[in-house]
């Protein structure tokens, strides 16, 4: 199998470049991350070279962190914010070459915020569209991102059928999903035309993949045919390269 490093949570000490060849040299096939734009895009894209491993993802900005926000394309009344957080991704991702914007809903509800997330993504699958990216939703447990907009697999599927973009996609996490719905191989086989990405981290404390609730042993078997690495989003406390056992054992 294949395996991408988030790096929004491993070696996340480190500055992205830093974090970049580390993860090469853990032996990581891919990276992704969350939000890089504090670092200039022209370095991050000198270390993405320099190791040779795919940038494959990103997410919009998160909005005032410190207010609440944890994304801003729900939010009714927000929407010059929420394109500009789009367009933004867009154009980072382009200059570094990933190939996937993660949009982020943010904390909202009802209908209104439901029109506005879609008329949002139309924008984004939209503006994606001419540089070939992919755009990926993801619902969020309700334990960790309580109120959180999207927090469903079945949600976000009718979501995607509403938009009706062929460059919308599910980011399908496995410990999100863990948390809150189960039956992980299941919702990957019923799911699977619709998503774009596969996540993992251990459940409940999201942690490396070899503790937990999930059995990655037979969720990565039942895995082997995925075409894409597979994101380790997982926590690993102080030292990433003492959590690592699990990637010599699964990786090709």
């Amino acid at each position: 199998m294949k395996f991408s490093a988030n790096l929004g949570f491993l070696w996340a000490d480190r500055p992205l470049p830093d974090a970049i060849h580390a993860a090469k040299v853990a032996g990581f096939d891919a990276v992704e991350c969350h939000w890089p734009y504090a670092t200039p895009a022209d370095e991050v894209k000198a270390a993405l070279d320099a190791t040779g491993l795919p940038m494959l993802g990103l997410n919009t900005d998160r909005g005032d962190v410190g207010g609440g926000e944890n994304g801003l394309c729900s939010l009714v009344g927000r929407e010059n914010d929420a394109h500009a957080s789009i367009t933004q991704a867009i154009e980072y991702a382009v200059r570094i070459g990933a190939g996937a914007v993660h949009v982020m809903a943010g904390f909202a509800s009802g209908a209104p915020a439901h029109e506005t997330f879609i008329s949002n993504l139309r924008f984004a699958c939209s503006s994606a569209e001419t540089h070939g990216l992919t755009i990926l939703i993801e619902p969020l447990n309700r334990h960790d991102a309580p109120g959180y907009f999207l927090q469903s697999t079945d949600q976000a599927r009718a979501i995607i059928a509403e938009v009706d973009k062929p460059n919308l996609k599910l980011m399908f996490d496995c410990y999100h999903v863990g948390r809150t719905e189960g039956d992980i191989l299941t919702r990957i086989a019923d799911l699977r035309d619709i998503i774009g990405h596969i996540q993992f981290a251990s459940v409940p404390d999201r942690g490396a993949p070899d503790h937990g609730e999930l059995d990655y042993a037979h969720i990565f078997a039942a895995l082997a045919d995925w075409p894409r690495p597979l994101g380790a989003e997982y926590k690993p406390g102080d030292d990433t390269h003492a959590t690592l056992g699990w990637l010599a054992r699964y990786r090709d």
